[in-house]
């Protein structure tokens, strides 16, 4: 990293009034693209994850120090006049404001999108929901709530029946996403015209959006999916094995790997059986297949499959623990971990790497995640100029 190149988002201010993930993870990403994100949190207790856990590092909670590298807190009490008035002169001065209220809380504060943009014309308004605006205003935007009845855990789980949550808050993460992505077209509409705009993304819009082919297969054909375990509604093999130690994924996408497969199997007559002749057929006689399969992954263990079958092009891998995912990681030279230039150099603060690559501005960690309140007295000096 070249720290003397400026990130590509230098010089933009970000008013993040958002907490816990989908905002906080958004910001994030534009603070390590050069974003100066003020983090905007109430005293005495700031973001809700700082309260967060075990696990604890550094004496905090892991949760908030995973979506909050590279900003600067600031303790305000909206509920008074000083802290509102704080606020409103951050809002003038920001590029971009984030929150992650129900809808209608920050009209409190005399901070609605109509106030801010009163405010500062030119402002990038960031809202995120869970249900939206209208209706749903009123809903709590919890992301194991959204994972049920937006038809996620309809389509995960072991078996029909036995809905599952993913293992983390992914609907939360998405949103993030998508919210990172409007604003950014958002600057760049600010960037060409002067206007501001208000940017509006929901968990429930950004899963719906998110279930991509399980989504299509609904809209386009009236498809209901339902829970399949491991397996692939559309292709065939593609689910978890049992080998001679551990879990081990076959990924098998088309007939070419099919046939590498079956060679690396020393089954090639399974490539020869008219069941399983194309992906079609595959997965109409999934469960014979499957059969076959597990018979021949059973002799020998995940790492020797993987050794063996990778080479010939068929994609398949053991079911990693996050230990196991971090090394393959560094293995293939990707820097999973970083740590932030400002760190203490005796007990350095491990982060989970940005995944954006760019040639030119790559992302920086110039800041550890921030101590409630630690830039207060700094960022009110600032107003006060």
């Amino acid at each position: 990293m070249n720290a003397s190149v400026p990130g590509p988002l230098s010089g933009v201010v970000v008013a993040d009034f958002g907490r816990v993930l989908a905002a906080p993870y958004a910001t994030m990403l534009l603070a390590d693209l050069g974003a100066d994100v003020i983090k905007v949190e109430r005293p005495g207790t700031g973001d809700d994850t700082r309260a967060w856990g075990p696990p604890r590092a550094h004496d905090e909670s892991t949760y908030f120090l995973s979506v909050n590298r590279n900003k600067r807190s600031f303790a305000v009490d909206l509920g008074t006049e000083e802290g509102r008035r704080d606020a409103h002169e951050l809002v003038r001065r920001a590029d971009v404001l984030f929150e992650n209220f129900r809808p209608g809380t920050m009209d409190k504060y005399g901070l609605s999108y109509e106030e801010a943009h009163a405010l500062n014309p030119g402002i990038v308004y960031c809202s995120v929901t869970g249900f939206g605006a209208g209706e749903g205003a009123s809903l709590p935007g919890y992301d194991l709530l959204l994972q049920a009845v937006g038809g996620l855990m309809s389509v995960t789980g072991p078996a029909p029946g036995q809905p599952v949550k993913t293992g983390v808050a992914l609907v939360d993460v998405l949103t993030g996403l998508h919210a990172a992505v409007g604003v950014l077209a958002a600057l760049r509409h600010r960037d060409a015209t002067g206007e501001g705009q208000h940017v509006e993304v929901s968990l429930l819009s950004s899963l719906l959006s998110s279930m991509v082919n399980q989504a299509g297969g609904y809209t386009l054909a009236g498809q209901v999916p339902g829970i399949l375990g491991n397996r692939h509604p559309s292709i065939a093999p593609y689910e978890v094995y049992g080998a001679a130690d551990r879990p081990l994924v076959v990924a098998v996408g088309n007939d070419r790997q099919f046939l590498a497969l079956c060679r690396g199997l020393g089954a090639d007559a399974l490539a020869a059986d008219p069941r399983f002749a194309s992906n079609a057929d595959r997965v109409a006689h999934v469960d014979a297949l499957a059969e076959e399969i597990s018979a021949r992954l059973a002799l020998r263990t995940a790492a020797e499959w993987f050794d063996l079958l990778t080479p010939l092009g068929v994609p398949c891998g053991p079911v990693n623990d996050l230990a196991g995912a971090f090394d393959l990681a560094e293995r293939l030279g990707l820097s999973p971990r970083v740590a932030p230039a400002d760190a203490d150099p005796d007990d350095p603060m491990r982060l989970v790497a940005n995944p954006i690559g760019l040639s030119r501005t790559p992302p920086r960690y110039e800041r550890r995640p921030p101590r409630l309140g630690e830039h207060t007295e700094d960022l009110r000096r600032w107003l006060d100029s």
